[in-house]
C-alpha cells in the first residue's frame, strides 16, 4: 500500500521524501515498481499462446475449432494440451464458422432405372480408386444459381473431380466424373456411388460408367446416410466458404470454388477421418 501511494504521488513529492516519511527504502520502492510494470511469466506465456493460436486460426481462414487448431500447432512443432488451446480460443472469442442445415437438390422422382447399393454405407477404402462418391449441390450468386458436382475418393477424402454449371443437367455429373477419370488415369472397377438423381440415372452418365468399366452404386431413395461423405463435403464447403458471404457474380463463385477445392480442401484442410492430415498429404504418405 505504501509503494502504491508513492507511485500515485510521484509528481507531487520526491521519492526520497516519501520514503523517509513512510519508513521504507527507496531501493525497495524501485524494485517493486519494476515488478509492477513487467508482466509475469504466466502472463507472458498466455500472451504467447494466444498469439500462436490466433495465427493458426486465421491461417485456417477461421474454419477450425480447437481440435484442428491443436493439430495444426503440433504440425508446427508446438505441443499444447487441447483444453489449453480451447481455453485460449474462448478467451479470444475465436469460433469456427457455425454449421447450418442444407437440403438435397437432385431429383429422384423419375422412371429411369437405378443401380443397386453396392457401397452399403461402408465408407472405408484401403487404397485409392476403390470407392468414389458423387453428389450435386446448388450455390447462390447475385446473377442466379450455380450448380456444383463433385467426385470424392473415399480413401483420402480427396475431391478428384468437380464441375460447375448454370444448369443441373446430366452433363454436369458427367463432366465431374470425366475429371476424376482423367486425374486418376482411367482406373477400372471403381465403385462410383451417388444418389438416385436423374442426372446419375441418365443415359449419358450410365454410358460413361459403362465405357470405363466402373461399378455404379446408388443410395436407397430418400436415405441421406447412404451418401454421407459426399453430403458432408458440401456441408463443410457451405459452412466454411459460402454462408455469410455475398457472391455478386457466377465468375466470383467459380474462382472461390476453385481455390477452396484445389488449395484449401485438398492441400491444406485437416480431416479427422484420415488422422487430421490433409487429403494430398495422406495420399503421399500412404501410397508412396
Amino acid at each position: 500500500m505504501k509503494y502504491a501511494f508513492m507511485k500515485e504521488n510521484l509528481g507531487i513529492f520526491s521519492v526520497f521524501r516519501m520514503a523517509s516519511v513512510l519508513g521504507v527504502s527507496r531501493s525497495g520502492f524501485y524494485r517493486w515498481q519494476q515488478r509492477d510494470t513487467q508482466p509475469s511469466l504466466r502472463s507472458e506465456w498466455r500472451t504467447s499462446l494466444d498469439r500462436v493460436v490466433k495465427a493458426a486460426f486465421d491461417g485456417a481462414k477461421e474454419r477450425y475449432g480447437s481440435p484442428r487448431v491443436t493439430v495444426e500447432l503440433v504440425g508446427q512443432g508446438l505441443r499444447y494440451d487441447p483444453k489449453t488451446v480451447a481455453e485460449s480460443m474462448r478467451r479470444q472469442g475465436l469460433r469456427a464458422k457455425a454449421r447450418k442445415k442444407f437440403k438435397a437438390t437432385t431429383n429422384s422422382n423419375h422412371t429411369l432405372p437405378v443401380a443397386p447399393n453396392l457401397l452399403d454405407q461402408d465408407f472405408s477404402a484401403d487404397r485409392p480408386n476403390v470407392k468414389w462418391v458423387g453428389d450435386i449441390t446448388y450455390l447462390w450468386t447475385d446473377e442466379g444459381w450455380l450448380y456444383l458436382a463433385t467426385v470424392i475418393d473415399l480413401f483420402s477424402r480427396r475431391v478428384i473431380g468437380w464441375a460447375l454449371s448454370e444448369r443441373m443437367t446430366a452433363d454436369l455429373a458427367c463432366d465431374a466424373l470425366r475429371m476424376a477419370l482423367w486425374k486418376r488415369r482411367m482406373p477400372r472397377g471403381v465403385i462410383v456411388h451417388t444418389d438416385r438423381g436423374s442426372q446419375y440415372c441418365s443415359a449419358a452418365y450410365q454410358k460413361l460408367i459403362s465405357q470405363h468399366r466402373l461399378l455404379c452404386s446408388m443410395s436407397a431413395k430418400g436415405n441421406c446416410y447412404d451418401n454421407a461423405c459426399a453430403e458432408s463435403f458440401f456441408h463443410t464447403l457451405k459452412v466454411e466458404l459460402v454462408h455469410g458471404e455475398r457472391f455478386r457474380t457466377r465468375q466470383q463463385m467459380r474462382e472461390a470454388i476453385f481455390e477452396y477445392i484445389e488449395i484449401d480442401y485438398n492441400r491444406n484442410r485437416r480431416h479427422s477421418a484420415i488422422g487430421y492430415l490433409n487429403p494430398e498429404a495422406y495420399e503421399a504418405l500412404k501410397v508412396a
